[in-house]
């Protein structure tokens, strides 16, 4: 039987594999290595409360849910990816201890309790009392009337002791302290430096813990649940939205458990004990671990001062012929700037709001927003913008995955300084990353503008590459400033001269857009297609890929994450190719490509060819007119595609194989892009 479609949950997880082959890669940095073992683990945490625990409601309401799932019971899908991911927990775990032996050659250390020495147990005794003690929550299980509440994404260890009197079992569970850095940095020593984790602290401490208790042997393992994290919104009118979301983000500690993880050295009884009283059942996804879990905190391993075991930073570099000093506005009042960080420096973009903030001409700012950062510069400029008197309107999205607590925080502190807030749109998130300001100029209003692919988050800028488009061209602000009144007025449907906007207009579009290529090429006409994306899984879009194909149409996809679609199929896909890149930086922009038959359409966009983005969220593609930027863009993902070390293709077999280098030098496509932009401004200062 011929496939038309990879299933999305598989593909999801192919992605994650290859987050993982960055972890097992021995070029990679080792400190970096266990970056992407965090990265792995937390992706999968992630997964497990949203995507699995998604399949397991449909599992058991005993809906098959084939028609969603591309065919496959939902029963059987989990089943198929408990095998998977036990497979990768297995592969993950010998990565670390491989990664473990290797920081040994470099003089690290990293250790449990039953290799300390004398001083490092009297260091670690002082450290339990005075830090770790405090922040600890014991419960003893046997007597409670009901099992206390096991956190989502807590790590916790599991107690047994046996008592001497007739050796009664008693159980008990510990709380992993999240205030505390997981990793605890011990004194070096003859210049070897030694890291144990925090739960080996406690573990060495268990005699104190249970001091009280006459015990004849303790044992304590780790176990970890996951939750479902679905948020169900209250309906109750009288609530505001933000009391919805914060109800619902409280309750999402009590989810349904999807997934239980345990230390395979665990005791049987010990084991049994706590999957009864959780009510945890085979159809949850009971995973044998290792010893330690939540290995998600490897994303903030310390540096231990060992820069020489990291990736080299990259200096962001400036935008050609935009300064940080001068006014950005009468820059963009003559012609349209790209940013694309983290190659380039983000404060241009933070630096556009303080002067939008200042300046006295500037009347009002609109902006949406999605995730922010810890302490967000862009939030600091809106409220410095009020207090100067303008008017601020933000669309906030509260129920941004994950951020709903921080985006709640943000919205109360925006209010209390007067910022006019729009909280999303019954049925639909906001995902859309625009802004728009306007300003008096001598006798009339002027627009200044961006549209981004990426959140306005400082901390996540230096991670992920994103594309801004800095713009005054005053008919997409226009349409900008449209979209602000559809998040007033939502059963008003607006037309837009030059924005594509979901949920009303992107697939139409994007199959109209297909179909022109479509022509072309049957009229034998040169075209092409170029798409870079994190997500391609909705079937019409691919089918329209494969027509394209069929016809004639050279397809180049690079797909980060989900490709449903699959390339290179004799009659269906020949003349697609799809490639992954995963590398130091996290792919994160959206940069569509048209061929036209040699005038090439190019866009950017906050949307992926998935469903959601389609129609179930406000997502805005824009045009790129200035033809400078227009071949930055297709440059952009030229370099990319012509990378050879860190691309992997996409196939149906989701071997996640690396492209070919066929005699080709080495072509590292982050690195390259780097040094294209390093040239385009060495061009400018030889020219200047």
């Amino acid at each position: 039987m011929i496939h038309k479609y990879i299933d999305r949950e598989k593909s999801w997880l192919a992605f994650n594999a290859r987050v993982l082959q960055e972890a097992a890669d021995d070029s990679v940095p080792l400190l970096d290595r266990l970056r992407f073992l965090g990265i792995f683990s937390n992706n999968l945490d992630e997964f497990f409360r949203v995507r699995f625990a998604a399949i397991r409601r449909l599992s058991l309401s005993g809906i098959s849910g084939e028609k969603y799932l591309g065919g496959v019971s939902a029963q059987q899908l989990v089943k198929e990816i408990t095998e998977i991911v036990i497979e990768h927990q297995a592969e993950s775990l010998n990565i670390l201890n491989e990664i473990e032996s290797q920081l040994q050659k470099e003089n690290i250390y990293i250790i449990n309790e039953n290799d300390l020495d004398k001083d490092q147990e009297n260091y670690l005794k002082d450290f339990f009392i005075q830090r770790v003690s405090p922040e600890l929550v014991t419960i003893i299980l046997n007597d409670l009337a009901e099992f206390p509440l096991l956190k989502d994404t807590f790590g916790y260890l599991a107690v047994k002791l046996v008592m001497k009197k007739e050796e009664e079992v008693r159980y008990a569970v510990i709380e992993i302290p999240k205030t505390i850095n997981r990793f605890v940095v011990l004194p070096s020593k003859n210049e070897k430096q030694y890291v144990i984790l925090l739960d080996d602290v406690i573990r060495q401490n268990l005699s104190s813990i249970f001091n009280i208790f006459d015990y004849q042997s303790i044992s304590a393992h780790m176990i970890k649940i996951t939750r479902d994290a679905s948020l169900d919104i209250d309906s109750d009118l009288s609530k505001s939205m933000i009391e919805k979301i914060a109800l619902s983000v409280k309750d999402r500690r009590i989810g349904e458990p999807v997934r239980f993880i345990y230390d395979q050295e665990i005791e049987e009884d010990t084991l049994n004990f706590f999957l009864d009283k959780m009510h945890i059942v085979s159809t949850d996804s009971i995973i044998p671990g290792g010893r330690y879990h939540n290995r998600r905190d490897y994303m903030d391993f310390p540096n231990l001062g060992r820069f020489d075991l990291l990736y080299q930073s990259n200096v962001p570099l400036p935008i050609p012929g935009l300064s940080l000093e001068g006014s950005m506005l009468d820059k963009i009042s003559e012609k349209d700037y790209l940013l694309n960080a983290p190659y380039q420096s983000f404060s241009y973009l933070t630096k556009f709001l303080r002067e939008a903030a200042l300046d006295p001409k500037v009347l009002s700012i609109k902006i949406t927003l999605y995730r922010l950062a810890k302490n967000s510069q862009i939030i600091s400029s809106l409220i410095n913008a009020a207090k100067n008197g303008k008017k601020v309107t933000v669309q906030i999205e509260l129920q941004a995955r994950f951020d709903e607590a921080s985006n709640i925080s943000y919205a109360e502190q925006m209010k209390t300084e007067g910022i006019e807030l729009i909280f999303g749109i019954k049925g639909l998130k906001v995902h859309s990353k625009i802004c728009v300001i306007e300003r008096q100029e001598k006798d009339k209003i002027k627009r200044y503008g961006f549209v981004s692919t990426g959140n306005f988050n400082e901390s996540t800028a230096k991670v992920y590459t994103d594309v801004t488009l800095f713009t005054s061209h005053q008919q997409i602000l226009k349409d900008i400033n449209k979209i602000f009144d559809f998040f007033d007025v939502n059963y008003r449907v607006n037309r837009y001269k030059h924005l594509i906007v979901s949920p009303h207009y992107t697939l139409s579009k994007f199959v109209k857009l297909i179909d022109g290529e479509i022509t072309h090429a049957l009229a034998g006409r040169k075209t092409y297609i170029k798409l870079k994306m994190n997500s391609l899984s909705d079937f019409e879009m691919i089918d329209k890929l494969y027509q394209a194909s069929k016809a004639g149409v050279k397809i180049q996809l690079e797909v980060r994450g989900i490709c449903s679609l699959i390339p290179g199929v004799p009659g269906l896909s020949e003349n697609i190719e799809a490639i992954s890149i995963v590398d130091n930086y996290l792919e994160h922009s959206r940069v569509y490509i048209f061929g036209n038959a040699g005038i090439p359409e190019v866009y950017i966009s906050s949307a992926d060819f998935m469903r959601r983005n389609l129609d179930a969220r406000v997502e805005v593609t824009c045009p790129i007119y200035d033809q400078d930027i227009k071949n930055e863009l297709i440059d952009h993902f030229d370099l990319g595609w012509k990378g050879n070390v860190k691309a992997r293709y996409h196939s149906e077999n989701l071997d996640n194989k690396y492209k070919q280098r066929n005699g080709e030098p080495l072509f590292r496509a982050q690195i390259e892009t780097y040094k294209y932009y390093q040239n385009k401004l060495e061009v400018i200062t030889e020219e200047a």
